[in-house]
């Protein structure tokens, strides 16, 4: 071979070598004078400290445009594998880690690749807290801890009176989420299920009270936001008792009060699953440069700023070391009846993937 032949082709792998990191360049870089637009999908929960971030988020990134959707933790994930949504997901943020790996597995299993471009990251966290109305509460847990067996008992029985209650108070109203739908409700049956000394959910014990639960539950909401606010607007008579997120029963409990005048007192479960909201940049339909702007968007949930936001909003920082106490319109300082900074209680990890699945089956089958 030449010497003139050689350079030639060495000239030509430098100028391969040159197109190929201006392609990846190109990917992963926003085009001067065009926009990027990503898609966040979230549990409803964060509907309003999502869109208080949103604003700030686009003074800083002026070129990257957010779109926000809400749905149930679950029915996030489920409408992603089975192509549900009439959009493409940039971003997902289920309440539950876990709900995360559920959806690793799924796509894996059917895709044989990862489904995120990254680690997906915590942005903040909460507990699966019980509320009552302040009178029913007295009745139903006199000690002032929130009991699964007092709460199944009252349900057996039907009726307020039956369990020392005012006649005038009528049917006895417990309210979850679907659990086909929602995480709040996975991890209420899961919690329920293991008071009963067990961790196997296919037992007679445990069918029948999933039984039990169905039928007196009726038309669970699909969201834990939508069932609050449902809890809210019904009252007394329509709504006695339920299980929603920490974070949601800090943050409405003031509108409960405007609405039924006595506002709605929280009861700390124990033990509780402590979930960890967390937002993944997801691959299909996502090029590296929306990816790229995604990563930012992620990035930006964890600073200071918007972690403090997550805390006005009831949620608890997953970064940063923030005191509750010491952010501006923090919940914890609204003497809020029930509401701890530290409570004394013992935090179970959330469900895993297979468990969660056990209980939307043992949902779906039992009459």
């Amino acid at each position: 071979m030449t010497i003139t032949n050689q350079k030639s082709i060495k000239n030509r792998r430098i100028l391969s070598g040159i197109l190929t990191c201006t392609a990846l360049a190109l990917a992963y870089a926003p085009i001067p004078g065009l926009n990027q637009k990503i898609i966040v999908v979230s549990g409803t929960e964060f509907a309003e400290p999502l869109q208080q971030i949103e604003t700030q988020f686009e003074q800083k990134y002026p070129q990257i445009n957010l779109e926000l959707k809400f749905q149930g933790s679950q029915d996030i994930i489920n409408n992603y594998i089975d192509q549900k949504n009439d959009f493409n997901p940039t971003v997902l943020i289920p309440t539950n880690a876990a709900l995360l790996d559920e959806l690793n597995q799924r796509w894996q299993s059917q895709n044989n690749t990862q489904a995120f471009y990254q680690q997906p990251k915590a942005i903040a966290k909460t507990f699966l807290v019980g509320i009552a109305w302040p009178e029913r509460g007295k009745i139903l847990f006199p000690n002032g801890k929130f009991s699964w067996q007092q709460l199944e008992k009252a349900m057996e029985a039907g009726s307020w009176q039956k369990i020392g209650g005012k006649q005038q108070w009528g049917s006895f109203d417990f309210i979850t989420t679907d659990p086909t739908r929602s995480n709040s409700g996975q991890i209420t049956m899961n919690l329920w299920a293991q008071s009963k000394g067990s961790k196997n959910l296919n037992t007679p014990t445990v069918e029948s009270l999933f039984s039990t639960v169905k039928r007196s539950v009726y038309l669970p909401p699909r969201s834990t936001d939508i069932l609050l606010q449902e809890f809210i607007a019904r009252g007394p008579n329509d709504a006695d008792v339920a299980t929603v997120y920490e974070s949601i029963a800090l943050y409405r409990w003031q509108q409960s009060g405007a609405a039924q005048n006595k506002p709605y007192q929280i009861y700390y479960l124990n033990p509780t699953v402590e979930t960890v909201a967390t937002a993944a940049v997801v691959r299909r339909d996502v090029n590296g440069g929306t990816a790229n702007a995604a990563g930012k968007f992620v990035d930006f949930l964890t600073q200071p700023e918007q972690q403090k936001v997550f805390v006005q909003y009831g949620f608890r920082p997953t970064h940063g070391n923030i005191d509750l106490l010491s952010v501006t319109n923090s919940p914890w300082n609204q003497n809020i009846p029930g509401a701890q900074v530290n409570p004394q209680i013992t935090t179970l990890p959330a469900p895993q993937p297979s468990v969660l699945g056990e209980i939307q089956k043992l949902w779906q089958r039992v009459q």
